[in-house]
């Protein structure tokens, strides 16, 4: 009986340390799990335009609109001519309906001032992802003036627009970077506070952002990714 009230008393003193080992290890465990570093990681990449969107755009102004017109079926045809004449396809031009409005109608115009009732806006735009040879007729669009056509500059209501429409093509090499350059910083931070970089805890990949790289050169778009991620640290 004596022996067997030892033997009992052993195994209840091995249980309690046991199992005072099991719950300091939780909650050391518990604690590591607690010490985490917060790193991100940035991508940027430069790449061409792919797509352009040109609108010509033209001023007729005068007081019969049917002489209006065919001025503007005049200038139409020499521009489309000027455009299929350098590269650009058919499917690449679109005519708008031009945008007319009556001077003397418009109440806050000064009607003692007003020599042409009507202005007429035309339209023409080309769609395309000939992006370098848009640019080159762009530069171009003097010859125009030659056939008596004053193409409007500087329109913020028609500006000439430059986009990017592979960026799918992009996303998985640029992703890596910015993870490959988030966990370069984990390292670099692990190391200094004499601690081993653990598994990730949350990750986040961050919205892309397509943007000019400057403006002068809006042809040239700046790709931006910043990745998310969290660490834990291990002694």
């Amino acid at each position: 009986m004596k022996y067997s009230s030892v033997i009992s008393a052993f195994l209840i003193g091995l249980g309690i340390v046991l199992l005072g080992l099991c719950v300091k290890s939780a909650v050391k465990s518990y604690g590591e799990r607690d010490r985490v570093v917060t790193v991100r990681g940035l991508c940027e990449k430069e790449v061409q335009a792919n797509k352009v969107t040109w609108p010509l755009v033209t001023k007729e102004m005068g007081n019969d609109l049917p002489q209006i017109y065919d001025r503007i079926q005049a200038t139409n045809d020499k521009i489309l001519q000027f455009l299929k004449s350098n590269g650009i396809e058919e499917s690449e031009i679109s005519v708008n309906s031009p945008d007319v409005t009556d001077r003397i109608a418009d109440r806050y115009s000064d009607d003692g001032n007003i020599s042409s009732r009507y202005s007429v806006t035309n339209v023409i735009v080309v769609t395309s992802s000939k992006v370098e040879l848009v640019r080159k007729l762009i530069d171009k669009q003097a010859d125009l003036l030659r056939e008596g056509i004053a193409i409007i500059a500087g329109n913020y209501q028609y500006p000439t627009t430059y986009e990017y429409t592979e960026l799918n093509s992009v996303k998985p090499e640029m992703i890596a970077d910015a993870t490959a350059k988030a966990r370069e910083a984990a390292d670099k931070f692990a190391q200094d506070s004499d601690s081993k970089l653990g598994k990730i805890k949350t990750a986040s990949q961050g919205q892309f952002s397509i943007s000019d790289r400057d403006q002068f050169t809006p042809y040239i778009k700046n790709i931006r990714v910043v990745t998310t991620l969290e660490y834990y640290l291990e002694d």
